[in-house]
């Protein structure tokens, strides 16, 4: 599905930075509070076997694929997803260091995505799992750097790690989509199928990611039930965290939906502009959050 338009951009994989993840963050890093810490640390654990997933979905279909932008577009697909990999997985070298059974929760989420769905689903099927999770990992960065700055108490290292990728997710995201229509032919209803599938399964693994971690770090199931009534309302309130997703989340069941009708996730222009300059990634999440500031 060539979906020509100015919103679209070069793929382009950022290899070998630096976030400063081995320096003193504290544990808790988002302004002390668990609950959203251990939210987003979910999602550092999900994205290398995510990421993993995603790049042998859309390998099944590699040898069908004669264009040869899309050809490129797959391998540098596949150079970001590895980055992201390396990246979280150094990241949770850090959780491994504060008591966390970080193998554990990845070998679950390995063998729910490779020797669950890949013996159970279709190569077909499974790609569309894959192009409904690249949709949510490229509409999730909508809330996290908008006008409102919800990351304003990270770190600035970790905010710069987020920032970075999803960065990369805006410049990738109809990679997946593109080899699921043009080549494995999935139809509508298997795609919004795939979507629903993934509506449940996603927000499922990261809650029961975050709780694991609260009741690793000694938190009582009193105590986490009182910060997750707290973190939902966070999560979910009209001026929440999540609410700027909910307009993006549903064009894609529409029948003629492609991703690159999707505006850019804010900030995007800003982050690479101060990126260019000295291919600082601290730096530039600093300079787009300063400009959106303005």
């Amino acid at each position: 599905m060539a979906y020509d338009t100015d919103k679209q951009h070069p793929i382009i994989p950022r290899e070998r930075l630096d976030f400063g993840l081995d320096g003193d963050i504290p544990k808790y890093w988002f302004g002390g509070d668990p609950f959203k810490t251990r939210f987003f640390d979910a999602m550092s654990l999900i994205f290398p076997p995510g990421e993993k997933f995603f790049m042998t979905t859309v390998r099944d279909f590699r040898d069908r694929i004669t264009d040869p932008k899309l050809l490129q577009d797959i391998k540098d697909f596949n150079r970001q997803e590895a980055q992201h990999s390396m990246v979280h997985n150094q990241y949770n070298d850090r959780l491994r260091q504060q008591g966390i059974d970080v193998d554990y929760l990845t070998g679950w989420l390995d063998k729910l995505l490779f020797d669950n769905y890949r013996s159970r689903f279709s190569r077909e099927y499974t790609l569309a799992i894959t192009a409904a999770l690249e949709h949510f990992t490229a509409i999730g960065a909508h809330p996290m750097f908008d006008k409102r700055d919800i990351l304003r108490d990270a770190h600035p290292n970790v905010r710069a790690m987020y920032a970075w990728h999803a960065i990369e997710e805006v410049e990738h995201k109809g990679v997946a989509y593109d080899v699921m229509i043009d080549y494995a032919k999935v139809g509508y209803f298997k795609r919004i199928g795939a979507l629903l599938h993934a509506s449940v399964m996603f927000p499922y693994v990261i809650s029961f990611f975050q709780n694991y971690m609260l009741k690793q770090d000694g938190f009582s199931r009193m105590e986490r039930a009182k910060m997750r009534l707290k973190g939902l309302y966070w999560l979910f309130k009209p001026t929440g965290f999540a609410a700027p997703i909910y307009k993006h989340y549903f064009p894609y069941y529409k029948p003629n939906y492609h991703p690159w009708q999707e505006v850019d996730q804010p900030g995007y222009e800003e982050w690479l502009a101060a990126f260019n300059r000295n291919r600082d990634p601290v730096e530039a999440s600093e300079g787009m959050r300063a400009s959106l500031a303005l």
